[in-house]
């Protein structure tokens, strides 16, 4: 009876299942091949502080961008991702959110070469990592062509007309 010996590998989203493969001459080579794609293929979520993010907001230019303070921002990106960078929120439109500010894939970004509706002219999968440059381009186009941060539900229903101030408190940005 052949022997089975078992590989952790990995699904999208972080999901671990196990791998059996078949015995054969090849079978160590494999392993180790399929062990070596799945490791690479595991993201790691970057959560970023409400203090990191406040720095990293304001080096970017985002306080009193359009007439948002920097509090709005924060507060903005609390309730949309949780400061998480690899969030994805499939809509049911068939439509995807992507990364801190949840940007959404109909018209903001494209998920494949062919998308003609970019309006930021990057790739959702950009939108995903903790270099936030691409994301805070997209934001800060979004708030200026259209309704300002009314575009985002969780600013409108959690930060509109709220006093913004202790979204920055104690974190040494002015």
């Amino acid at each position: 009876m052949p022997t089975y010996k078992s590989y952790l590998c990995c699904l999208g989203g972080g999901q671990r299942h196990w791998v059996l493969p078949r015995p054969g001459p090849g079978m160590k080579a494999a392993g180790i091949l399929a062990l070596i794609g799945c490791l690479a293929t595991v993201t790691e979520p970057k959560i970023y502080t409400r203090c990191k993010l406040a720095k990293i907001f304001a080096r970017a230019g985002l306080d009193n961008y359009q007439g948002f303070s920097l509090g709005n921002w924060i507060c903005m990106a609390y309730y949309e991702s949780h400061y998480n960078t690899t969030v994805e929120t499939v809509l049911e439109d068939g439509s995807t959110d992507y990364g801190i500010f949840q940007i959404n894939s109909y018209s903001w970004c494209r998920r494949t070469k062919l998308q003609e509706k970019s309006h930021c002219h990057v790739a959702c999968s950009a939108l995903l990592t903790d270099d936030l440059t691409d994301a805070i381009i997209c934001a800060k186009k979004i708030v200026k062509e259209t309704e300002g941060m009314n575009y985002w539900q969780g600013w409108k229903k959690h930060c509109e007309g709220k006093d913004m101030s202790e979204w920055k408190k104690g974190c040494e940005v002015s």
